[in-house]
């Protein structure tokens, strides 16, 4: 008896191997977020304490005007990062959503052919089985005419 042999294996493993690849696009623009996520964290951290040094400098008596102005850029600068930042984050953000469609879209043809190929071994198995009870009736049928067991005739009775 031959195994099961599913024609369709090669479009299988093209669907799966596309799907592995749009779940590399994704994971790689989750891990930009995160890295962008942690920059706009450091920037926004940095504008806050840049602010209350300026914030401390300002009220701390003796007014060094060169050193405020320095922390004042250094601030703005902090916060320019972190709107660019912003920005970057947003993208990524859109981007990761048309990804995730896409592996959606992926997913779901993969699983078209798998559950093809399952219907398809479930009828494979059926028709094994029928082929199965038909050779054992047989085997039995034979072994019933060699012994003189033959099931009575229709119309005998």
């Amino acid at each position: 008896m031959k195994g099961f042999v599913f024609r369709l294996q090669p479009v299988l493993d093209m669907r799966q191997r596309e799907e592995r690849e749009r779940q590399r696009v994704v994971a790689k623009l989750e891990r930009e977020r995160v890295e962008i996520e942690t920059e706009l964290r450091t920037c926004q951290d940095t504008v806050a304490r840049e602010r209350e040094d300026l914030r401390d400098r300002l009220i701390g008596g003796g007014i060094d005007v060169s050193g405020a102005r320095w922390q004042a850029h250094a601030s703005l600068d902090a916060l320019r990062r972190s709107k660019h930042a912003a920005l970057r984050l947003a993208g990524v953000i859109a981007r990761t959503e048309l990804a995730r469609r896409s592996l959606m879209e992926a997913t779901s043809r993969r699983r078209a052919v798998e559950l093809l190929r399952d219907r398809q071994f479930e009828a494979w198995k059926a028709e094994q089985n029928k082929r199965e009870r038909l050779e054992l009736d047989e085997i039995g049928a034979r072994l019933g005419a060699a012994h003189g067991d033959a099931p009575p005739e229709a119309g005998d009775g």
